[in-house]
């Protein structure tokens, strides 16, 4: 057993958890937060992408041991006192959700892009969100709903 320390939405925790435990297991399983879901489990979908240290990373690959003493920020840590982030807004006014699994993920990996390019454009959206899948829309209201949320964002 090895010891995780990390602070997760602004609260440290810490758990006792076997070497081997991946990331989104402990955010999940030690923690109780269940918005980042497991979708692949082989690095393919993002539906389990978290911000570590500032930079959205996929929760499934990565071991928890290696998130020791990071900033880590799931999909319910990005709100503020009750209002949605400007890209969750961005997501719901844009109807850039259908089941919703993907979603978490997807408005992580999308406040990540626009906060690194923030007049990002339609094909920037494209390339940036290639590692997230969603498996029920066409990605149209998507990239509008990125495109908005980055343009939120700088406001």
């Amino acid at each position: 057993m090895a010891t995780v320390s990390m602070t997760v939405n602004g609260n440290a925790v810490a758990a006792d958890v076997e070497p081997d435990t991946l990331l989104v297991d402990y955010i999940r399983e030690h923690i109780g937060l269940t918005g980042t879901h497991v979708g692949c489990d082989t690095s393919q979908c993002g539906s389990c992408c978290v911000m570590l240290d500032g930079d959205s990373v996929k929760s499934c690959t990565m071991l928890a041991v290696q998130a020791e003493g990071a900033e880590v920020t799931t999909i319910e840590g990005v709100a503020d006192n009750g209002e949605f982030h400007p890209m969750q807004q961005a997501f719901h006014d844009n109807h850039a959700l259908q089941c919703g699994f993907c979603t978490p993920g997807m408005v992580i990996s999308a406040i990540d892009l626009a906060a690194k390019n923030p007049d990002i454009d339609e094909a920037g959206v494209r390339r940036g969100l290639e590692g997230n899948l969603c498996r029920c829309t066409g990605y149209h209201n998507i990239v509008k709903a990125v495109l908005a949320g980055a343009q939120a964002m700088k406001g």
